[in-house]
């Protein structure tokens, strides 16, 4: 097993305790874009389309939305179990954490503050100066190929990918695993990872307790 420098998480579901914080804002102005979503997931509109078309759909609820209303999605949310203890315990071992994300910057940014990780990225929208919504920003992270973004953390950081895990709960995470380095599954749901976890033959750990990884990962059980 090769030496672990640098860990690369997903956040939704695996560092927090919810399963889309871009549901969560949905879940809020009662809007749901299932039908939108279904081409997203096979890759017939863009990611800059489906987040304009969320936009849309909250506008017809509250026309204007304001920073703190996002925010306030997001009341409640806590740290998946064992995330504090596994992050603290990775930097006193040396290894780098990064959040790779998807998801809705203004959540991920919280996590990655709570938890001092060394770095962090996600998407979300452009605000005016008084903190109204303008629109969508430019797409950091690419949902189906966030490998593009653990491989700049690589280059910037001069890591192998052999000494790089992601960990992630659906699917689409899996593009995480650049060549080379290693992958573990994390709380899959059954209808959005579970099938590809198991296809992909990568370790799956059933379950919310974060430490849990750290037997796939280290080849020992989390330190008492």
């Amino acid at each position: 097993m090769n030496e672990v420098k640098a860990v690369a998480f997903d956040c939704d579901g695996v560092l927090a305790a919810n399963d889309s914080s871009w549901q969560n804002i949905h879940d809020y102005f009662g809007t749901e874009n299932k039908e939108m979503l279904a081409k997203f997931i096979r890759k017939e509109v863009t990611e800059e389309e489906f987040v304009l078309d969320d936009i849309r759909l909250w506008r017809e609820v509250q026309p204007e939305i304001h920073r703190d209303d996002i925010m306030r999605c997001y009341s409640g949310i806590k740290l998946m179990p064992g995330a504090r203890e596994v992050v603290e315990e990775l930097q006193n071992r040396g290894v780098l954490v990064a959040i790779v994300s998807s998801g809705v910057d203004l959540l991920i940014g919280s996590i990655a503050n709570m938890l001092k990780v060394d770095d962090w990225a996600a998407n979300g929208f452009e605000w005016n100066e008084e903190g109204w919504l303008i629109g969508s920003k430019p797409t950091v992270v690419q949902s189906h190929d966030k490998g593009i973004t653990v491989a700049k953390f690589a280059r910037i950081n001069s890591i192998d990918p052999e000494n790089i895990v992601s960990v992630g709960d659906s699917g689409p995470d899996l593009s995480m695993m650049i060549p080379g380095s290693r992958f573990i599954g994390f709380n899959p749901a059954p209808n959005r990872g579970a099938d590809d976890f198991v296809k992909a033959g990568v370790p799956i750990i059933e379950g919310q307790d974060l430490r849990d990884i750290w037997q796939p990962m280290f080849g020992e059980p989390f330190p008492e």
